[in-house]
């Protein structure tokens, strides 16, 4: 669990797990606290969990430390700020033991009922993007099998690590269970474009590392497809014209998002690019 300055909010995310009738002395949880300025690592080991700290904010080393530390066969990527019960973590193992399945997610439900109404409208049709489709990322948890683990050394220094694990494994490896898992989006506007900005960022630099790294080194059996500019038109709009208020408030904070990236002096890798108050992380891919 790669945290950076979640002490708001990891002891709930902690508590849901450790509280759940499936969790037993089976299961391990590794918190990686990374670059952290507040009390996320303290909050952590008051719960008992294994906590490493590094200097550094970076979800990809935090990854990269927790690795080292985690004893189990099949692993679990969950972010601190994605409220999951044990029984999910089970079902995901159990989809690992199916034959071929390498890599597994539950289905995404996003909860915006905590959101502004341009957060909500924007939701409604980057929901519907045919991007996120028999996909591993924007979930904020993807469990890998021992063999599916094996298949990369280290978490590369990318933003979009849900890419780069989407990449790794074909098709027919991937598997997305009935369960699902509660998506927190962002509750204003401003911190919704911030992360459409680090999201953005990170698609990017995801397509320029499957450009330069070669194929022996990165894998990408099922790379997934290049955004499109237009998806929200050709495949979400068209279809369904009532939604042409929500659409319109989407290109907008994507417009914006878009500047903001574009800015000089603006990082996505400052701090995760996001600020430090609950529901500012996560994926918001575009399309």
């Amino acid at each position: 669990m790669p945290a950076f300055n979640e002490a708001s909010g990891i002891g709930s995310v902690l508590r849901t797990l450790l509280a759940s009738p499936e969790f037993g002395s089976d299961m391990e949880i590794v918190v990686a606290a990374n670059g952290c300025t507040d009390d996320t690592a303290a909050i952590a080991r008051s719960y008992g969990v294994r906590v490493v700290e590094i200097g550094t904010a970076s979800k990809a080393a935090a990854l990269n430390a927790g690795d080292e530390v985690a004893t189990g066969e099949v692993r679990i990527y969950l972010d601190a700020d994605v409220p999951a019960g044990a029984g999910l973590l089970r079902e995901l193992a159990a989809a690992l033991a199916e034959p071929g399945v390498a890599a597994a997610v539950p289905r995404p439900e996003v909860d915006t009922s905590g959101s502004s109404w341009p957060v909500r409208a924007y939701y409604e049709i980057n929901s519907r993007l045919p991007v996120f489709r028999g996909r591993l990322f924007g979930r904020g948890v993807i469990a890998l099998s021992a063999a599916g683990r094996a298949r990369f050394s280290r978490f590369p220094d990318l933003i979009a690590d849900d890419m780069f694990l989407d990449a790794v494994f074909a098709a027919d490896e991937k598997r997305e269970i009935g369960a699902a898992v509660r998506v927190l989006p962002p509750r204003r506007a401003a911190d919704l474009v911030n992360r459409v900005a680090r999201a953005r960022a990170g698609n990017a630099e995801f397509w320029q590392f499957m450009r330069s790294t070669p194929q022996e080194h990165r894998g990408s059996p099922d790379p997934v497809p290049g955004a499109s500019s237009f998806s929200w038109l050709r495949d979400v709009l068209l279809r369904s014209p009532r939604l042409l208020p929500a659409a319109a408030c989407y290109v907008l904070v994507v417009l914006l998002a878009e500047g903001r990236r574009r800015r000089s002096g603006w990082s996505a890798r400052s701090g995760w690019g996001r600020p430090a108050a609950p529901g500012g992380g996560g994926t918001a891919l575009d399309g």
